[in-house]
């Protein structure tokens, strides 16, 4: 029977929160508009590169400002999405086990297709099945819609698919998509709040989630 683990990728398997605070400042600095702190940044992510932007320009800020910050935070991000990012402790050597288990291994990520493709070939190469970020016509998680995609396209029920990540956005996922969810505890979003958003099972450290999927 194929078993598929999905994850999200964004404070899930990577921390790439230095590398999106830089490219948001830069965006922002470029055009005059105040910076944002590292935790502020923190808290806008999750829902896209769109939405971030329009978080982090000041309130009433016109959609041609906003426009034109969000293609200087695409052209900078494209450039220097790896300056910082960095896998979680344990995250390689959980991957690689899944695998050894026979596990079909998958990214789905809000972030823009470009950036996943391009730091999932960096970190994961050989490792995943399939790494699905931001496509036209498809709507965003929480919706689960791209989900539905990613199992489709690699022959996997949905009874057969575990679906990872660490944010509300996450928990919502899995619960749109009548799949298994388990929030993580180490990334972007506190494990207080993954609680109150429903999460009901959680792992604070890769050990943990692999006894969880292997299970």
């Amino acid at each position: 029977m194929n078993k598929m683990v999905i994850f999200d990728l964004d404070g899930t398997l990577l921390d790439t929160l230095d590398d999106l605070c830089n490219s948001v400042n830069y965006s922002l600095r470029t055009n005059n508009f105040p910076e944002r702190s590292l935790a502020e940044v923190r808290t806008f992510v999750g829902n896209g590169i769109r939405l971030l932007i329009e978080r982090s320009v000041p309130e009433g800020t016109s959609k041609e400002l906003i426009d034109k910050t969000f293609e200087c935070f695409k052209t900078y991000y494209a450039v220097h999405c790896n300056d910082k990012t960095k896998t979680y402790p344990g995250v390689m050597d959980m991957l690689k086990e899944l695998k050894k288990n026979g596990y079909k291994i998958a990214v789905l990520s809000n972030k823009a297709q470009y950036a996943v493709t391009k730091l999932c070939d960096i970190y994961f190469n050989n490792l995943l099945d399939d790494a699905v970020g931001a496509r036209e016509n498809v709507a965003k998680k929480p919706s689960p819609d791209a989900l539905y995609i990613c199992a489709e396209n690699n022959n996997i029920n949905l009874n057969n698919v575990i679906y990872v990540g660490d944010s509300d956005v996450d928990v919502a996922t899995a619960n749109n998509a009548g799949v298994r969810g388990i929030a993580v505890t180490w990334g972007f979003r506190s494990r207080e709040l993954l609680i109150k958003c429903g999460a009901e099972n959680l792992a604070d450290n890769t050990d943990e989630l692999l006894q969880i999927l292997l299970k």
